[in-house]
């Protein structure tokens, strides 16, 4: 493959620009993550996905890439549901890490290098704020600490506002103390029977935006290549880690700003603090993950996505006809492998591919290419490139079925496994290529569609043997009836011989939005 020019969209220049590490060859990603008081919702998944898609794609560049995601586990949210339930909050934070990794690994998010906890790196972050204060860029009140946004010339750089426009943070309400009412907190005193650590401005924890600084810093150093999170983070958090990032450290630069678009309900933006959300797990439960996976990456990570039924049902669909399709590619290839695919010619020389299967491969591999280094436009990727390969492994699974001469079926399997692997490649760069086996990515993807249907496997056989009699009857209303219903629900009859099979469809409602 030839080398491309991998442009990323910058928030900070507003524009797409090369990617170009600092150090050749290394890439350091700090990206922000969750507030652990509470199961994930779809706009959480909505940012691993994305920036998971962009950690793949680095390493298959070839990349060493120090990816860096943390967990707060200390802040004003999770103190306050930790009383409501008579929990300690560090218990109480440390369930929902584990709860959103478990989700992570659902949706095939790779774990990060680093997973730090705010909880773990108070020494750096007290250290940062004492650097801020020594330069004179923050003060205390009342053993609070404040950053003095008047101190930083070049504050609303990232996000376009001009300081006199801006207002304290979502997270800081309107304190009269401050010397400037867009002022934001670095350490807060402590109240009482609350969580807190000793400092030199007494007994307290960390505001909300320090932490980053600090950890980022302490796991990539001052200045490193992408800083990343949802599109919602721009102001005030990511604004203001710039803020005290360069008022502890001069040199502190990121190369590259980027963030996701948001998920929406009904065109309102999707949040725990609007009641508007699904969890990770409500989706999923009806849902097979990678089906989640494939409906996110429809829509360019930094594009608003809708949160529908119906585009998870074609996503579901899409997912169900690739593994359908490697199934088929596997159990046509199984004669060929147990005799050795990789064999030879009688000259001895190496098979070769089809002409038309080289073309579907190189194909594949320039879009692939093509798209991802265009700041990783997955969506053409999924329903073009994508889809006509597997077109033609289907045309090619049929063909190998057909009686040849002993040549012509290896070239014909040659070339079909070739552009299995090709689209495998694909498939694991984007985090759609399971561990499990084809089948049983299937039947996990039918035992969804059933529960969505209310049915169990029995029930739709016995509609089946139903439909069957019915048709011996000629009984041809009935029969008809049946096929109609179930495809109402998402299951759709195929008669294939003598045999009738079913498998997942879009329900005929969803099927016409």
């Amino acid at each position: 493959m030839e080398n491309m020019e991998f442009r990323v969209y910058n928030t900070m220049t507003q524009q797409k620009e090369i990617f170009k590490p600092k150090i050749p060859g290394k890439v350091g990603m700090y990206v922000c993550g969750v507030t652990a008081y509470d199961l994930s919702h779809l706009g959480h998944a909505r940012a691993a996905v994305a920036f998971d898609v962009l950690y793949r794609y680095l390493r298959h560049l070839g990349y060493d890439v120090n990816y860096v995601r943390n967990f707060t586990d200390v802040d004003d949210k999770i103190i306050r549901r930790a009383n409501e339930r008579g929990e300690d909050p560090l218990t109480l934070s440390d369930k929902y890490c584990k709860e959103y990794l478990k989700d992570m690994g659902d949706l095939q998010c790779l774990l990060p290098t680093e997973q730090p906890l705010v909880s773990k790196h108070i020494k750096e972050i007290k250290d940062m704020i004492t650097q801020i204060i020594k330069n004179d860029c923050a003060y205390t009140v009342d053993g609070d600490v404040y950053f003095a946004v008047d101190k930083f010339p070049n504050y609303g750089r990232l996000s376009g506002r001009k300081l006199e426009d801006n207002r304290a943070g979502e997270r800081v309400a309107i304190d009269t103390r401050k010397r400037n009412p867009a002022d934001f907190a670095l350490w807060k005193a402590a109240k009482p029977d609350e969580k807190n650590w000793d400092s030199p401005w007494g007994p307290g924890r960390p505001g909300w935006h320090i932490e980053c600084s600090a950890m980022s810093a302490r796991y990539l150093s001052s200045e490193f290549d992408i800083h990343g999170g949802g599109m919602d983070l721009i102001f005030p958090h990511h604004e203001n880690e710039i803020a005290q990032s360069c008022a502890a450290c001069p040199k502190s630069n990121v190369s590259y700003w980027m963030h996701n678009g948001h998920v929406t309900n009904n065109n309102e933006k999707m949040s725990k603090s609007l009641g508007n959300f699904f969890t990770i797990r409500q989706i999923t439960e009806l849902y097979h993950p990678l089906a989640l996976r494939h409906f996110l990456m429809s829509t360019h990570y930094r594009s608003q996505v809708n949160y529908s039924i119906s585009q998870l049902e074609h996503a579901s669909e899409a997912v169900f006809y690739i593994y359908q399709t490697l199934h088929d590619c596997e159990n046509a290839l199984s004669p060929f492998r147990e005799g050795s695919l990789k064999g030879a010619e009688p000259n001895g020389r190496p098979a070769r591919i089809t002409p038309d299967a080289q073309e579907c491969i190189d194909k594949l591999r320039s879009e692939f290419q093509t798209k991802m280094s265009d700041d990783l436009l997955t969506p053409p990727i999924l329903s073009a490139a994508l889809s006509e390969a597997l077109r033609f492994i289907n045309s090619s699974v049929k063909n190998l079925k057909k009686k040849q001469q002993k040549q012509q079926q290896l070239l014909a399997s040659q070339s079909l496994a070739e552009l299995e692997e090709v689209v495998k490649e694909v498939l694991n760069v984007l985090g759609l290529l399971s561990a499990l086996a084809y089948s049983e990515v299937l039947q996990q993807l039918k035992d969804k569609a059933l529960k969505r249907a209310g049915l169990t496997e029995d029930d739709v056989l016995d509609l089946i043997e139903q439909r069957t009699q019915a048709r011996k009857n000629k009984d041809f209303p009935k029969s008809d009836k049946i096929r109609s219903d179930l495809t109402a629900k998402g299951i759709s009859l195929m008669d294939e011989g003598k045999e009738t099979i079913w498998r997942p469809c879009v329900p005929t409602e969803h099927n016409q939005s």
